[in-house]
């Protein structure tokens, strides 16, 4: 197929065109590298999901997407599954978690790999969330790994990043605010209904307060996303906040932050973790003191 067939037909909204043309860019195939240069992206509205592993994430993106379905919306979902210990792909996790809408003509969902990723990203989610943005769907949610603070990557990606908590993190609130919490947009205390809750949400609104900044208070939304409860006012705080007048200077960053990506994962496209373990190998055998600044001085001078 050539490369304005396929891109066309992505942009007519055809799946398997989107399907192959994301997996050809988590392959790093370069043809369809350059067939990103094609594309009219749409200025579609880009939510992280993040939060500590238990926290609820993939039931919220259930419940947000039968929420926005019921509004005759089109939505992709970005699930970023720890990758398998054997063949460093997905563990397909969010396939079996979301199974109520993988199959409705107006949802998308791709698991992607996180391949060792520390930022709870995969490698290429920056340029499969575009190839979305350019395929005629109204919203992406984009879901991470769940592991913790080193989750702040979410913030170079998202329109709106929501930071989904539960009461049991209430007695951990101290540490995570001093990481992951900088980074929230809309903070959610997903399982509302158990115990602690109140004071939880209480917590957070003062976090929340005292956090404020350029006209910006990060709204705080309880949700019992098990029973699709508190979405509308997900989507109001979601709403609220693209709206605010900030959103366009983080645009700007984010733009930044992406094409920094780009340009990184483009100098270093050849070179690998097995190569280098092979380099290193050799070296180490060599007599002699090694010097492990001197040998990366051969990838950088």
């Amino acid at each position: 197929m050539e490369k304005s067939e396929l891109t066309g037909l992505l942009q007519s909204g055809n799946r398997r065109a989107l399907a192959r043309m994301i997996t050809g860019i988590e392959n790093e195939l370069p043809e369809y590298d350059k067939m990103l240069e094609e594309l009219h992206f749409a200025d579609v509205p880009v939510i992280g999901f993040t939060g500590p592993p238990g926290a609820g994430k993939s039931t919220l993106i259930n419940a947000f997407t039968d929420h926005l379905l019921q509004l005759n919306k089109k939505v992709a979902i970005l699930a970023v599954d720890p990758s398998s210990p054997f063949n460093k792909g997905s563990l397909l996790g969010d396939r079996l978690r979301m199974s109520e809408h993988y199959l409705n003509p107006n949802v998308f969902i791709r698991s992607m790999a996180s391949r060792g990723s520390l930022g709870g990203l995969a490698p290429r989610v920056f340029e499969a969330c575009d190839v979305l943005r350019a395929a005629g769907f109204d919203f992406i949610l984009i879901e991470t790994v769940g592991v913790g603070q080193s989750e702040v990557e979410i913030a170079a990606l998202a329109d709106t990043s929501v930071l989904v908590l539960v009461p049991e993190a209430g007695d951990e609130i101290q540490t995570i605010k001093s990481g992951i919490m900088e980074i929230a947009d809309v903070f959610v205390l997903n399982k509302s209904d158990r115990d602690g809750a109140d004071l939880f949400y209480k917590n957070l609104l003062m976090l929340s307060h005292s956090h404020a900044e350029n006209n910006w208070e990060t709204p705080v939304v309880k949700t019992v996303a098990s029973k699709k409860e508190g979405m509308d006012a997900l989507m109001n705080a979601i709403l609220a906040h693209r709206g605010h007048e900030s959103i366009q200077l983080k645009k700007t960053r984010l733009l930044a932050m992406k094409a920094l990506n780009y340009i990184r994962n483009y100098r270093t496209r050849d070179i690998s973790l097995s190569s280098l373990s092979l380099e290193l190998e050799q070296e180490l055998n060599k007599a002699g003191n090694f010097n492990l600044y001197r040998f990366v001085k051969r990838y950088i001078s």
